[in-house]
């Protein structure tokens, strides 16, 4: 299918893979992607295999992510790491805002735009993540939850920086719970999103931002989510673990 902004998917691993396991992994999604290029692959396994998967994919089309990172540059921060440690790996992209640090380390959009400016700062192309709990879209409240974090996740970014940076759109209860929004759930939220950022910036600078839809994403819906007009990829959990469920979500949105 051919989209106006070219489609990126990521592989969000969260805390799985031993060394040994992430090695398996990329090894046999290099044999199975080799021949892409219409679609930005990326990987993001915990920060234990990070160094390992980035010699593993130095000859292959695919990009190493991390899963979050300190939006401070050094000192006294015990067990946090900085994006100059993550940029000794080659890491490209960086996860920021996940549901699950929301809502488990209680992470508030201002802390996750100061770890997205200084994601921009290192040349990390952040993937900030958005979207709402069941409870808010049963009381109607969706679009009202998605501009506060949009235009709370994304203060203080340039432009340019905006069109560096990808939004992940994930609705909460569609997280590992196997439900999925219905493609018009998704459009209608992607359309939204884009809406709010041509007001915060403009419209030549929404229309450039890549929007990827997150939730319970599998080979077999993948083709109709990423046929809607305004969603530009993915953020695949549970699936993502797997070389052939990751590889087939991949290659049915060609």
């Amino acid at each position: 299918m051919t989209k106006e902004r070219k489609l990126i998917i990521a592989g969000n691993w969260k805390m799985n893979k031993t060394v040994a396991e992430a090695l398996d992994l990329v090894n046999g999604l290099k044999r199975e992607l080799a021949t892409v290029k219409e679609v930005d692959v990326a990987v993001c396994p915990p920060f234990t295999a990070l160094e390992s998967v980035s010699k593993a994919i130095l000859d292959s089309n695919l990009r190493l992510g991390a899963q979050n990172m300190s939006e401070n540059n050094y000192g006294a921060f015990t067990g946090e790491i900085c994006a100059a440690m993550l940029k000794e790996f080659c890491v490209r992209y960086v996860i920021l805002g996940h549901s699950e640090r929301r809502q488990y380390q209680k992470e508030s959009d201002a802390l996750i735009a100061k770890k997205a400016l200084a994601a921009h700062a290192a040349s990390l192309k952040p993937i900030v993540c958005v979207g709402e709990t069941l409870a808010e879209r049963e009381a109607g409240q969706t679009n009202q939850v998605l501009e506060t974090q949009v235009r709370g996740s994304l203060a203080g970014l340039s432009k340019e920086q905006m069109v560096e940076t990808v939004v992940a759109y994930e609705p909460v209860w569609a997280i590992g719970t196997g439900k999925t929004a219905t493609t018009q759930q998704a459009q209608d939220a992607h359309a939204f999103i884009r809406g709010v950022l041509a007001q915060v910036f403009d419209d030549a600078t929404a229309k450039k931002v890549r929007i990827q839809y997150g939730g319970s994403v599998k080979p077999g819906n993948a083709r109709e989510l990423m046929g809607q007009p305004d969603v530009d990829g993915a953020l695949v959990g549970g699936a993502s673990l797997a070389v052939r469920d990751f590889a087939d979500i991949i290659k049915n949105s060609i």
